[in-house]
């Protein structure tokens, strides 16, 4: 399965992302080693949307809070980069896409990350997958 995060990234180009303690939402749960990771810089601290790929080096969930009654569930992964994006994809770009009924790729993402704007890991359809894959070109000549 292929998963997106939307989070603080100050260097897209970093070679590895580490991120602690992840909201998880829409299956985002389930990341795991192995798994492809589309990277969203989050506009609400200064990034610009979808900036690179990567590839979950290491997954592991963070014990809930004793006492919450309903705290949404949290990991924390590290990711290998693997590819820039060539071009942009973000808030501006998915805004419109709002028939959440249509099953458009853009429209998942939309939903999934702008809807509620909170920082997350979620699971993506394949589609929205093969759809996102079109964004980047491989590491070699970089």
């Amino acid at each position: 399965m292929a998963f997106a995060i939307k989070a603080e990234i100050r260097d897209p180009r970093a070679e590895t992302f580490v991120f602690t303690a992840q909201k998880t939402m829409y299956g985002g749960k389930h990341i795991a080693a192995g798994d492809t990771v589309f990277l969203f810089a989050s506009e609400t601290e200064g990034g610009r949307g979808l900036v690179a790929c990567g590839v979950v080096t290491a997954a592991a969930a963070v014990a809930k809070l004793p006492g919450s009654a309903r705290q949404t569930p949290r990991v924390s992964v590290t990711i290998r980069r693997t590819a820039l994006a060539t071009r942009p994809l973000g808030r501006s770009e998915l805004k419109p896409l709002t028939d959440w009924t249509d099953g458009q790729p853009g429209t998942e993402l939309n939903f999934k990350f702008y809807r509620q704007a909170t920082n997350k890991i979620v699971g993506l359809s394949d589609e929205t997958a093969a759809f996102l894959s079109g964004f980047f070109r491989s590491m070699i000549g970089q």
